[in-house]
C-alpha cells in the first residue's frame, strides 16, 4: 500500500487547509487504496478568520491542533516526516497554504517557506518521489522548486497575476481548467487548480482526483526503478 503524506495548513478556506480540498484528496487516496498520512506545521497560525463574517477574530489557534479537526486526529508534526517514510506528498490548497505555509500572500515572489515544509519538499524532490499541489499551494511550491534552479510546469488555472508571480519563482504556468491536471513527469511535480478556478465539489474533486492518480502512477514509477 502506497503512504502518500498530506501536508495541511490549518482547518478553513480563509486562514488554513480548503476543507473540500483536503477531504476530497483524503478520498480520493482512500479510494485509490493509498494510505494517507497526514501532517502539518506545529507553528501559530498567521491569523484566524471567522467564516461566518469573513472578518479578523484577533484569536490565536496552532496549525497542527487546527488540521487536526479534518484529519481525525490522526496527524504528526511535518518535521518528523521524512521522504523515506512516504511515497509521495501531496499539498491541498486554502489560504494557509499561502500564509501558514509560506509568506506568499503578503510578499509574493519573494516569500520564504516555513523551513519544516520545505525540507520536506526538498528531500522529496532529492528522493525524485512525486509531489501534487492543489489550488494555491503550488505557489508555495514553485517558491521551494525555483530555489533549486528546476522550472517544472505549475498550474494555479487562469489567475494572471498569481500565473506571473508562478513565472517569476522560476516555474512555467500553464492555464488548466478545474477538472483537469498538469504532470511535469520529469520533475515529478503534478497541480490542479481546484477552487483557484472550480465552482463547486463535483468539479475540483475531478481535477484531484486526477491530481491523486497522477502521484500514485509516479510512486509506482519511482518503486519500479529502485526496486529491479
Amino acid at each position: 500500500m502506497k503512504k502518500i503524506a498530506v501536508c495541511l495548513s490549518g482547518c478553513g478556506f480563509m486562514d488554513g487547509a480548503e476543507i473540500h480540498e483536503s477531504v476530497a484528496t483524503l478520498l480520493a487516496l482512500d479510494q485509490a487504496g493509498a494510505m494517507a498520512v497526514c501532517c502539518a506545521p506545529d507553528i501559530p497560525q498567521a491569523a484566524v478568520t471567522n467564516h461566518l463574517t469573513q472578518k479578523p477574530t484577533g484569536e490565536t489557534r496552532n496549525v497542527l491542533i487546527e488540521s487536526a479537526r479534518i484529519a481525525r486526529g490522526e496527524i504528526q508534526d511535518v518535521k518528523k516526516i521524512k521522504a523515506s517514510d512516504v511515497d509521495g506528498l501531496i499539498l491541498p490548497g486554502g489560504f494557509g497554504a499561502a500564509t501558514n505555509l509560506s509568506t506568499f500572500a503578503a510578499e509574493g515572489p519573494d516569500c520564504t517557506v516555513n523551513p519544516d515544509v520545505e525540507r520536506l519538499v526538498g528531500d522529496m524532490l532529492a528522493a525524485k518521489k512525486p509531489i501534487g499541489a492543489i489550488c494555491i499551494a503550488p505557489a508555495t511550491l514553485t517558491r521551494i522548486v525555483g530555489k533549486k534552479d528546476l522550472h517544472p510546469k505549475i498550474t494555479i488555472g487562469t489567475d494572471k497575476q498569481t500565473a506571473g508571480a508562478i513565472n517569476a519563482m522560476g516555474g512555467q504556468h500553464c492555464n488548466c481548467k478545474t477538472t483537469e491536471m498538469v504532470s511535469d513527469e520529469s520533475h515529478k511535480i503534478v497541480t490542479t487548480p481546484a477552487y483557484m478556478t472550480g465552482q463547486g465539489p463535483a468539479d475540483i474533486f475531478e481535477g484531484i482526483r486526477k491530481l491523486v492518480n497522477e502521484v500514485l502512477r509516479l510512486a509506482d514509477v519511482y518503486a519500479s526503478r529502485h526496486w529491479r
